[in-house]
């Protein structure tokens, strides 16, 4: 997994295209000319006596950047018109993360850079190596995902039923979006590269005519279920999972689409839904949501969280785990997000955590116990002590935890954290716990 940069939108049509922007590499090698001028004899044998590549061949690949990256040959598949002989070959860029995965064609590959496959281990190391904790960071704030509770065995299962991206494409909405994962979706639309969805209901069809004749017919001008909160433009709505089972299976499917991990796919009735949207004279049109459980004996607060690509960037990931406190706030508890969280993810999680309780240590005079901050903020203890044990901000004495809060100190962390992106504001939220609707 590597760096990714801010993607960019550019204008297609009426309908903004959403791709996924070039890993950072200097590897620039030559382009092929254009004007097809012939291939020397040397690479035309070579093209004659590797061809068709095998599974797991590794090979320098030209990405959209016009750069070459290194990638492993995932699955190949013969071209429908052309000479039986000619493959296009899915790749993984072994520099970056799965989400860059994607289908190319043979001329886009430097054949004589083909090298022998390597030991799956020694790979998997040298790649960890090559990510610094920079490009760590710049990956995007908006999912917690993670593989820990897999073994190995189990996560190369995984791996190989997911390895393959099945849907290329999404268009939701006014936007085109390039997909990152592989997504279960029913075995119709296997033969789908591109899907249409209604930004409203989030049905999903294989044509566009499809959705132009669903558009018309849908009196959905939101998501199902009851608003809870509005400031501005901004919505947030709760929708239940067993009232409204298609709407939650179908927000899962599309969620998959870019979280690596995630298997809530049907059994979304122990679930609640918190689906955030920008609002205008079309409608309330989705930028991301996180889900919860009804009932939740860890007092997990958020169980999956995701900002669609179109809307990261802008503070909404950073607004949605606020927003998940304010709500165990509300319900009188302490809450956590659901475990075990990825490295990114507690990154995301920690830097909320730092910037609420340094703001309430810089304010506040006096001794304060982390169960008063706890019952401040709704942050569960454990998670108070480990992001201040980690700022180096406690200390153990005389059989107790003692917070050092000198504020030059709590300034520089504070700096460091980062801004805390759009602020929740609790005057607008109008809300009843669960456990009092029935």
């Amino acid at each position: 997994m590597g760096s990714i940069d801010t993607p960019t939108i550019t204008e297609n049509g009426s309908t903004q295209s959403y791709a996924a922007a070039a890993p950072a590499d200097d590897n620039q090698r030559p382009l092929a000319s254009s004007n097809g001028a012939q291939e020397s004899e040397a690479t035309k044998k070579r093209r004659t006596g590797i061809h068709p590549l095998e599974v797991g061949t590794r090979v320098m690949c030209r990405w959209r950047d016009g750069k070459y990256h290194p990638v492993k040959v995932i699955e190949r598949r013969k071209l429908q018109s052309a000479e039986p002989s000619d493959y296009e070959y899915y790749v993984h860029y072994t520099e970056f993360n799965r989400r860059l995965d994607e289908w190319v064609k043979l001329e886009q590959l430097d054949l004589d850079s083909v090298e022998t496959v390597v030991d799956e281990k020694v790979e998997d190391k040298v790649a960890s190596l090559k990510m610094t904790r920079h490009q760590k960071r710049k990956i995007d704030e908006t999912h917690v995902e993670g593989h820990e509770e897999l073994d190995a065995a189990s996560l190369r299962e995984h791996e190989e039923f997911t390895k393959v991206k099945n849907i290329a494409t999404i268009e939701l909405g006014r936007y085109e979006i390039e997909t990152w994962y592989f997504s279960p979706f029913p075995p119709e639309y296997n033969d789908s590269l591109k899907l249409y969805f209604c930004e409203f209901c989030l049905n999903f069809m294989k044509r566009k005519e499809q959705l132009q004749r669903h558009m018309r017919k849908c009196d959905l001008k939101h998501p199902p279920g009851d608003e809870i909160y509005r400031s501005g433009t901004l919505s947030m709505f709760e929708v239940d999972g067993k009232k409204n089972k298609v709407y939650g299976q179908n927000l899962c499917y599309l969620a998959k689409l870019f979280l690596d991990h995630k298997t809530l796919y049907y059994d979304v009735d122990l679930f609640l839904f918190y689906v955030l949207c920008e609002c205008d004279d079309r409608g309330c049109h989705m930028v991301g949501y996180f889900s919860k459980e009804k009932h939740s004996e860890e007092s997990y607060n958020l169980a999956c969280i995701l900002t669609l690509p179109p809307y990261q960037r802008k503070g909404y990931g950073k607004f949605l785990i606020a927003f998940s406190y304010e709500l165990s706030k509300k319900e009188g508890k302490v809450g956590t997000p659901e475990r075990p969280l990825s490295d990114l993810g507690l990154l995301s999680y920690r830097g909320y955590w730092t910037r609420v309780l340094l703001d309430i240590l810089k304010k506040h005079k006096g001794n304060i116990s982390i169960k008063e901050l706890s019952d401040m903020t709704a942050i569960k203890a454990e998670d108070i002590l480990t992001t201040l044990q980690s700022l180096e901000l406690i200390q153990y004495r005389k059989g107790q935890h003692v917070i050092c809060a000198d504020p030059k100190v709590l300034d520089r962390h504070l700096k460091a954290a980062g801004r805390g992106g759009l602020e929740v504001d609790v005057s607008k939220l109008i809300w009843t716990p669960y456990k009092e609707q029935s």
